[in-house]
């Protein structure tokens, strides 16, 4: 009786395990379109936090990869999963001009013998149903926990090349070039807003422009950051490595002080979110490190030397 019991329950355990919606997913996502060129290929890690789903979604269409931060919820009683606000690439872009259409992901949570799968759709915000057709997704689980998301199991090895460094003038690699000028993005512009600004480091200069170079502190751990220049957005979604996100910035003489506040958009493998800023006046060097976390921004506060 007691060996029966104990049968039972582990076969209750196993039904119980293969029905969650945490792990690792993968799959495609379908434009209603005949165009095979609207496909999008999809991964996803999520992980219970509180009374939420936390995770990362990647996704790879056209040219174009984005590894996105996604919070959503999960209902076990319907098995319905809702991820809010997750920013999709217009399937109608083209290379050289990217439309985000800011989208919910809905799903429905299937289990059987053969497989655990999530089928659903991305539906458009109602700002953007007009311009952004709904996608259709299929998902399968991987209930295999020796295999890690990709994307992170890449970055753990990675890392382990390039520790703790101070970029020389000689080595300094410059991976991204970035022109300065407002960016929309209203789902980071509005995250923005909502968390505190906390004054990391305050700077006098002698230019009327700057050069900034940012990269990853510490170990390259998949920092994914967005930077604000006096409040406008002109940087998102770049991750932080040995190699700059080099800016060139001309101050704005009608302020008394401008501003660079660094965004977080992941706390990477190891938080919080640190970067290193060199910031080149003239011959002058300042290397400022800051860190961000998903409440609070990290600001630079610039002045003019008075002659």
């Amino acid at each position: 009786m007691k060996k029966g019991f104990l049968i039972f329950l582990l076969l209750f355990t196993l039904q119980g395990s293969s029905q969650t919606v945490f792990g690792y997913w993968y799959g495609f996502a379908n434009v209603k379109s005949n165009s095979s060129a609207n496909n999008y290929l999809v991964e996803m890690v999520l992980q219970p936090e509180k009374n939420y789903v936390n995770g990362i979604i990647n996704y790879y269409f056209k040219n174009t990869y984005r590894s996105l931060q996604i919070k959503g919820s999960y209902n076990a009683s319907t098995r319905q999963l809702i991820i809010y606000d997750v920013p999709v690439v217009y399937h109608g872009s083209s290379g050289n001009f990217e439309v985000d259409c800011i989208m919910d992901m809905v799903g429905i949570l299937r289990v059987s013998k053969a497989k655990t799968v999530i089928n659903g759709i991305f539906s458009a915000k109602p700002e953007y149903k007009y311009t952004c057709s709904d996608i259709s997704f299929s998902l399968t689980h991987d209930g295999d926990a020796s295999k890690k998301d990709s994307v992170m199991k890449a970055l753990s090895e990675f890392k382990e090349n390039y520790q703790v460094w101070k970029p020389a003038e000689k080595d300094t690699i410059v991976a991204v070039k970035v022109i300065q000028r407002k960016v929309v993005n209203y789902v980071i512009e509005r995250q923005f807003t909502e968390r505190e600004s906390e004054l990391a480091n305050e700077i006098e200069v002698d230019s009327d422009s700057l050069r900034i170079d940012l990269y990853d502190n510490g170990e390259i751990d998949g920092d994914i950051v967005s930077l604000f220049y006096n409040k406008e957005l002109i940087l998102f979604n770049q991750k932080l490595t040995h190699k700059s996100i080099h800016i060139d910035i001309v101050l704005d003489s009608s302020k008394a002080e401008n501003e660079i506040t660094l965004f977080a958009e992941n706390l990477g493998l190891i938080a919080p979110n640190t970067a290193l800023m060199r910031v080149r006046d003239g011959k002058k060097i300042y290397d400022l490190r800051v860190s961000s976390s998903l409440e609070k921004n990290a600001t630079i506060r610039i002045r003019k030397k008075r002659k």
